[in-house]
């Protein structure tokens, strides 16, 4: 059911926190909310876009989509921006001097963690941007308390004149539970008044902020002591007590049922009172938090006893098999819990592109591409540094590839001197961070060649539009980025700007072995659309000919997973030596018949699987 559809009053849903915290946007009459997509935050913006008295868009990067609910805000409305937790080091500058100006209309900034980093390059704690920033932070933990929280957060903005962090993890933002909507709140914006004392952050008025921003927290440090949100739980054994937020509070109650609790959903300012209070209540306190000892630090500075980081893990999620044994340790008791069932290993399943990704070529050609270092960037294509193709060296963070690359030119030592230096990135990513290293490149005569990867959506994500699809949000036609153009207008010469389609290895692959040769910026753009988007069209699938397969194994090394090996042989070659074999067959049902595997394929085995007049040809890659 379309989040759009709920019109009950107080429906019972069981839904995701991401789309709780849609319909909490929803129903605190949020008028603006922007976003740039990021896994586990992707869909809040997904889902709020379906209901249309909100305007929400696809920001170009998340400090862009701070900025204009930052603009909304100060227009009297209320405003919501989505992102993951690497999202916010991006949008920090913007985020951190609105820290002094204070929120107009109810500003909530939604941040998901990714605890465990199931698709991140690291696992960062945002609750540190409560405390950096000087603003409060909540912590629902499950979908129910992603409705409430988001909720309260605009009244808590409004009430104290500053944004509200809501801070999510992986597991509120995709698990799902009942969620019972409350009534719909009104809000008028109020219209922008001039105050530049306040709005216009020079140093002379921003020091006059300062004190306004401390007595704040003062005001924030008692509310969060009488704060609703903030839950004590008596429990039955007070051997072991606990302080703890988020998902985490579960993995408690499932570990320790009967031991006392003190949830934490208005974690920062941390009501230090309470909890110093709770603990006399029970005969060890341990401070279960995900992940850095936040709270632990602040209660230990506030002289009150507890365990925290010494006794649980610094990483991961803090799920009952990490809690349970650790807690049994501090207990002293090793009979109680040993019945915990150890996690079972799984076959490996590494992550790899879709069938027919048009990025596979890309990554064949560049495994076959000689004396040359490759920066990688954050996308789909970070892939590209595993199995087959090993065919990236560095990958940093979102739109680092062509800064990397400048750097590994200009800080070339004397032994990598004679070799070439190759950016690969994405469209939305080039948009999102990458334009500025491309202008530094050029700028500053670097020595660099540029893949830039269109396949016009945010493929990672799950292939939402992005400015190259000429396609916004709401699936409306609008202004569509000119690769070409643009990097000639950031000072790439027209004449080392290519176009190339990336089925086509063998031009492809010609492209790249000269313009890596050139002393000077060059670009390779190639041009096919993401095979999970309405623009890509299939042609009919592929299968290998038995008779004519050699067992070269050649297009295993194209990497897609419609290819699937079906027998292995040894065989003595006539120098003695022994080689193995791999005779492969292909999904049918998969394969979109984009012919990328037959381009290795010497024995010609790779043939239409049904009667048509597709053309399949075999090219050699020297």
């Amino acid at each position: 059911m379309s989040t759009a559809e709920v019109s009950a009053p107080y429906p019972r849903q069981f839904i995701s926190g991401n789309m709780a915290v849609a319909q909490a946007a929803r129903d605190a009459n949020v008028k603006v909310a922007a976003a740039y997509p990021g896994t586990p935050s992707t869909e809040i913006l997904e889902y709020i876009s379906e209901f249309p008295e909100i305007y929400s868009e696809w920001s170009i990067n998340e400090k862009v989509s701070m900025e204009v609910t930052i603009g909304a805000s100060l227009a009297g409305s209320r405003a919501l921006c989505a992102m993951k937790h690497v999202g916010m080091n991006v949008a920090s500058d913007a985020f951190m001097t609105q820290t002094l100006i204070g929120a107009v209309g109810g500003l909530v900034i939604v941040v998901a963690d990714d605890v465990g980093l199931s698709s991140s390059q690291n696992e960062q704690d945002s609750r540190y941007w409560g405390r950096f920033a000087h603003l409060p932070v909540l912590e629902p933990s499950d979908a129910q308390e992603a409705y409430d929280f988001t909720k309260a957060a605009f009244s808590i903005s409004e009430q104290y004149e500053v944004p509200v962090i809501v801070r999510l993890t992986t597991r509120i933002c995709h698990v799902k539970g009942v969620v019972i909507n409350s009534d719909a709140e009104k809000h008028t914006a109020t219209g922008f008044v001039k105050d530049p004392s306040r709005l216009v952050m020079v140093p002379g008025n921003a020091k006059h902020r300062i004190p306004k921003m401390m007595a704040r927290d003062t005001e924030l440090k008692k509310y969060s002591e009488q704060s609703d949100l903030n839950i004590v739980e008596t429990g039955t054994d007070h051997s072991v007590g606990f302080v703890t937020s988020g998902a985490a509070y579960y993995h408690v109650k499932e570990s320790f049922p009967d031991a006392p609790v003190l949830k934490l959903g208005f974690s920062h300012p941390a009501p230090i009172e309470k909890i110093r209070d709770f603990s006399t209540t029970v005969e060890k306190l341990v401070v279960i938090e995900e992940v850095e000892p936040l709270l632990e630090t602040e209660l230990k500075a506030a002289n009150v006893a507890v365990y925290g980081k010494d006794v649980v893990p610094k990483i991961g999620e803090l799920s009952p098999p990490v809690i349970k044994p650790a807690i049994q340790a501090l207990k002293g008791d090793e009979s109680t819990y040993t019945n915990i069932i150890p996690a079972q290993e799984l076959f490996p399943r590494p992550p790899t592109m879709c069938v027919a990704c048009p990025h596979l070529g890309i990554y064949y050609c560049l495994s076959h591409i000689k004396n040359t270092i490759i920066s990688g960037d954050i996308g789909c294509y970070t892939l590209g540094a595993g199995h087959p193709w090993n065919a990236l060296d560095t990958c940093i963070s979102m739109g680092a590839s062509l800064s990397v690359a400048q750097g590994l030119d200009k800080g070339r030592a004397e032994s990598d001197e004679n070799k070439n230096v190759l950016a690969v990135i994405g469209d939305s990513t080039f948009l999102h961070m990458g334009m500025q290293g491309l202008l530094d490149i050029t700028y500053n005569k670097g020595n660099v060649t540029i893949l830039l990867l269109d396949n016009r959506a945010v493929g990672m994500t799950g292939g939402q539009n992005a400015p190259s699809s000429g396609i916004n949000l709401q699936g409306e036609q609008t202004s569509q980025v000119d690769f070409r153009k643009l990097c000639e207008a950031l000072g790439v010469k027209p004449e080392r700007i290519h176009e190339v389609n990336p089925y086509e290895m063998p031009v492809l692959f010609k492209a790249l072995r000269q313009e890596v040769k050139i002393k000077e910026p060059s670009v390779i753009i190639t041009n096919q659309p993401c095979v999970l988007t309405e623009r890509y069209s299939k042609l009919p699938p592929l299968k290998v000919d038995d008779d004519k397969c050699t067992g070269c194994a050649n297009c295993l090394d194209v990497g897609c997973p419609a290819i699937t090996v079906s027998r292995r042989e040894t065989v003595i070659k006539p120098n003695g030596k022994e080689k193995e074999l791999a005779f492969v067959d292909i999904d049918t049902a998969a394969c979109t018949g984009c012919t990328l595997c037959t381009k290795p394929c010497a024995p010609d085995a790779i043939i239409p699987a049904f009667n048509t007049n597709q053309n399949v040809q075999t090219v050699e890659l020297k």
